[in-house]
């Protein structure tokens, strides 16, 4: 019968060993580290518009009678919230070639269409869609440069572990 360790060792083998990468070589670790949380901010804010984004698409889908006024409320309270703040901060560490542009998300949010006239929700439910499939893109990514942090970050430790303990909160007084 085979110990833990021994089951252990094929699996760590298999493991890729972080290498560090000369895209993040100009931060220092914790500019690195606030890069990562920043990225990690970014994309709640992504997932958030994207979640909304798709319930605008679904309540476009029920508007009518009570519901209207419903949304209108709705509309008013999220429409204040933008998600290209968090992307200029991370462009200013470090440019993110690989996102797409976004869209006017809280104009597109507060846009008002009759729900009779169906070219113009047609229209709308088209730009939603399209949005979303843009937040979709951006959302990749941040998550394809969350990765590279983290595995940079990982390298460095792996380089010098006591890096590593810098994380780690101080005791109180």
């Amino acid at each position: 019968m085979a110990t833990q360790a021994q089951e252990r060792a094929p699996r760590a083998a298999a493991r890729e060993v972080p290498q560090r990468n000369e895209e993040f070589a100009h931060l220092t670790l914790a500019a690195l580290r606030e890069y990562r949380r920043t990225l990690g901010q970014e994309e709640t804010r992504v997932s958030y518009w994207r979640r909304l984004i798709q319930a605008r698409m679904d309540l476009i889908e029920m508007q009518g009678g009570d519901d209207t006024v419903r949304l209108e409320r709705l509309r008013q309270a999220l429409a204040e919230t933008r998600v290209g703040e968090g992307r200029r901060a991370l462009v200013e560490i470090m440019p993110i070639e690989d996102a797409p542009p976004l869209p006017d998300l809280g104009g597109l949010w507060a846009r008002e269409v009759d729900g009779t006239d169906l070219g113009a929700v047609a229209e709308l439910k088209h730009e939603l869609s399209f949005a979303e499939l843009q937040l979709s893109a951006y959302r990749a990514a941040l998550h394809r440069r969350l990765s590279g942090a983290t595995t940079e970050l990982i390298a460095r430790y792996r380089e010098e572990p006591r890096l590593a303990l810098i994380a780690l909160p101080l005791p109180p007084g």
